[in-house]
């Protein structure tokens, strides 16, 4: 796959059919429009796919009554615009991640992952059975917005680095991408975290602007070509440990729906949630294989001490979060209580289970 078919910035041919689509009705010809913008450039392997057949999706099992146009990345609004974009009534609805938003609100970076938090399956409990739904509703609501889990990518790698990260201190200067709470955590351990959309950072990566970067894991990764420029691989991320993606809509326009037309988006929504995730478990062994042995990609595990160095600077950035506003402090323990239960049965159950016939088998 050529990297420049998929990888879009700003500025990207599109602008004339957008302006030509812009301007329609949000009910038109007895269907409803549904303009969808979303923060992955077109054809992007794993997350901008996922967000296109979650939109072709909404339009074919509603059968044409919900209208979806699409604009990647760069092709009605950058990649970072799409909040304000849909915020203001401009666009019906985005795909991204929540945590771009905690810039606004710490609290928006737990509705997509939070450094030391929940795996995906944990997550997808306390979003559905353990409140979390109705904290992000409460979140949104300050600003005209309704969220629907719609992808997830697991835990992710650690991330690509131009040199060995042995201990913390390695991480001290590091011109970093890394976005969300994550980049809070790096910035305390002495690293300057960027903030870059996926589409832009490669190039930063290629002309040393930045010494390292995080993205999703071996398959999302594989096509973005970081291994020309970073030739270590770390394991796992401890900054993205799971989580989720978002289709967020204007609450107004969310509002206006029949109740039919809001059971197909979340059905919509629901399917490719769980399609994203199987996806990324499905390819991410193979992709890493192809990485270390056609590439010659370095892997290499972060130590215990990265971990315990790690730990003391989340533990500060989550008491800033309760620090920010009572609703800030809401989320964190609602989120943190969570993590603690379901977290045990984990370790019991999945954890348990899997550690033991991994080692019994010989596998990992």
């Amino acid at each position: 796959m050529d990297r420049r078919k998929f990888i879009t910035t700003a500025g990207v041919a599109g602008t004339a059919a957008a302006a030509a689509t812009v301007a329609a009705p949000a009910i038109a010809s007895g269907h409803r429009e549904m303009t969808i913008v979303a923060s992955w450039g077109r054809d992007f392997p794993g997350l901008g796919i996922s967000a296109q057949r979650l939109a072709a999706r909404i339009n074919e099992v509603s059968e044409g009554r919900i209208k979806t146009t699409y604009y990647a990345a760069g092709e009605k609004v950058g990649a970072f615009d799409v909040f304000d974009d849909v915020a203001s009534g401009n666009s019906q609805a985005f795909i991204s991640a929540a945590y771009y938003w905690k810039g606004k609100h710490p609290g928006f970076a737990y509705f997509c992952a939070v450094p030391f938090g929940m795996t995906t399956v944990e997550w997808n409990a306390w979003i559905k059975f353990k409140g979390g739904q109705a904290l992000w509703d409460e979140l949104n609501g300050e600003y005209g917005l309704k969220s629907i889990p719609a992808g997830a990518t697991g835990t992710q790698m650690g991330g690509w680095f131009n040199k060995e990260i042995n201990s913390t201190d390695d991480l001290k200067g590091l011109k970093m991408r890394i976005p969300g709470l994550g980049g809070d955590v790096m910035a305390m351990l002495g690293a300057s975290p960027v903030s870059l959309p996926g589409g832009q950072i490669y190039e930063n990566l290629v002309s040393g602007a930045i010494d390292a970067t995080e993205w999703v894991g071996p398959y999302n990764d594989y096509f973005m070509k970081f291994y020309e420029a970073a030739k270590y691989y770390y394991y796992p991320g401890w900054h993205e440990p799971g989580g989720g993606i978002e289709l967020c809509m204007n609450s107004s326009w969310w509002g206006s729906l029949s109740d039919w037309e809001r059971a197909v988006i979340t059905a919509c929504c629901m399917e490719e949630h769980a399609a994203q995730y199987e996806e990324a478990q499905a390819n991410n062994g193979a992709y890493l294989a192809k990485l270390v042995d056609e590439q010659g990609v370095e892997l290499r595990q972060f130590g215990e001490d990265i971990y315990e160095g790690v730990a003391g600077a989340v533990a500060e950035v989550f008491e800033g979060v309760r620090d920010h506003s009572p609703l800030g402090k809401k989320i964190n323990d609602n989120f943190q209580a969570t993590l603690r239960e379901v977290g045990a049965w984990q370790a019991k159950a999945e954890v348990g289970y899997s550690a033991l016939r991994n080692q019994v088998l010989g596998i990992g």
